[in-house]
């Protein structure tokens, strides 16, 4: 690991100072379970490594009922699974964080790098830059590419977001405060997450020396939530695919629904025509059903992922049938 300044900040304002007077050549450390694996890769290479865990703004988890759920971005998955009130109103965000099986990553990690993770591409883990190019030919449509996206990887990007609380913080319309050198901002989580064209550019919305903040839920108004997730194995990994959705049913007829795919996309990807074909329906294990195979109906599976579309179907029918039995 190449040598680096360590600065701890106590303010919002002077991480983000911090960061600007660094020319470019500084990174955000929350909790560390990515950037420093990053950095002993050699994959970035700070000269100034900015720590946000004195900065007490960006901790705590803050429910009111009348109002949103607010999550600190230096928040832990610990400090999310043991909230009560996170459990009760937020049943689905609990159990994203569930998927997070570690100990020590859910001690360690923070809500707000999870939104901000790398990809765990291993073309990008392995030096070949984000999109993978070598030799101006991109390597992942020919190459070992079983745990690449099948949704909006027509290119040049076909890794999947990583992030465990991506999908079903879209779902549930939630916001991203964030601070940089002009002040703060608000921006919804669909938005922060982009698919990047070009090797200098990164899969967040996040502009130059700007921070994450907090998380702002709204509240939930008695929708059903579910995720669902289809892993591998029990052990840490990431998910093969997974599904995250928000329910407002009038007893079992579905008046609306936002489904939100993960694990399968360079973006937490929503499904329209997932959300159609629920919309008015009794739900069902066969509308369920239906509902996955619309989910998946305009994959593009690579040379060696297809078996994802049939994992889709079923994260989507999973979560659906939790969700209206209400055991997210």
């Amino acid at each position: 690991m190449q040598a680096f300044e360590y600065a701890h900040p106590t303010t919002k304002e002077e991480a983000v100072k911090l960061l600007a007077s660094a020319d470019g050549h500084a990174e955000v450390l929350a909790g560390g379970t990515d950037l420093l694996s990053l950095m002993k890769d050699h994959l970035v290479s700070p000269k100034r490594v900015v720590s946000l865990k004195h900065i007490q703004a960006l901790r705590g988890i803050e429910f009111k009922p009348d109002s949103s759920l607010r999550l600190g971005a230096m928040a832990t998955f610990e400090e999310l699974l043991d909230n009560r009130d996170v459990q009760k109103h937020f049943p689905a965000l609990a159990q994203a964080a569930e998927g997070v099986s570690s100990p020590q990553v859910r001690s360690m990690g923070t809500v707000g790098g999870d939104l901000c993770q790398r990809p765990r591409c291993w073309y990008y883990r392995s030096g070949f830059g984000l999109l993978a190019i070598y030799n101006g030919k991109a390597l992942v449509p020919e190459g070992d590419n079983r745990y690449h996206a099948i949704l909006g990887n027509s290119g040049p990007a076909y890794f999947v977001s990583p992030s465990s609380l991506g999908p079903i913080l879209v779902a549930l319309g939630a916001k991203l405060r964030l601070q940089g050198p002009e002040g703060d901002r608000e921006l919804t989580v669909d938005k922060f997450f982009v698919t990047p064209t070009g090797d200098h550019e990164r899969e967040h919305a996040l502009k130059p020396h700007e921070i994450v903040t907090e998380i702002l839920l709204p509240p939930p108004g008695g929708a059903k939530m579910a995720v669902y997730e289809v892993r591998q194995k029990e052990a840490l990994d990431w998910p093969l695919a997974a599904a995250a959705v928000v329910l407002d049913l009038d007893g079992r007829t579905v008046k609306s629904a936002r489904v939100v795919l993960g694990h399968v996309a360079p973006v937490p990807w929503r499904s329209p025509e997932a959300e159609e074909a629920l919309a008015g329906k009794t739900l069902t294990e066969d509308v369920a059903m239906e509902a996955g195979k619309a989910a998946a109906s305009k994959a593009t599976p690579l040379s060696k992922n297809a078996y994802k579309v049939q994992l889709t179907r079923v994260a989507v029918k999973r979560a659906l049938l939790r969700a209206a039995k209400g055991e997210a």
